[in-house]
């Protein structure tokens, strides 16, 4: 799976789940702000992603660092390379 597919399969997660029009999602969108998640919303996304992608991410540190939707698309991106590398 490239990059440009693993931000399209993210952003079309999100929309999907959270019905968010996909013109408001940009990189640089803030999910509390921009987009208009609450704490309660970022545990659905987690649990959104892991389905969507195959494997875990809530024990991940990182992902207290995630504050816009291009830290989410760098963060899976760096986690897909990282499972990959190691089979």
């Amino acid at each position: 799976m490239t990059d440009p597919e693993i931000v399209d399969l993210i952003d079309a997660t999100i929309s999907e789940e959270f019905e968010i029009d996909r013109t408001e999602m940009t990189p640089d969108a803030t999910l509390f702000d921009a987009l208009g998640m609450d704490s309660l919303d970022i545990v659905d996304l987690v649990v959104a992603l892991e389905k969507a992608f195959g494997f875990k991410i809530r024990d991940e540190k990182s992902i207290r660092t995630i504050r816009t939707l291009g830290d989410i698309h760098a963060f899976v991106i760096q986690k897909k390379r990282q499972l990959e590398e190691a089979a």
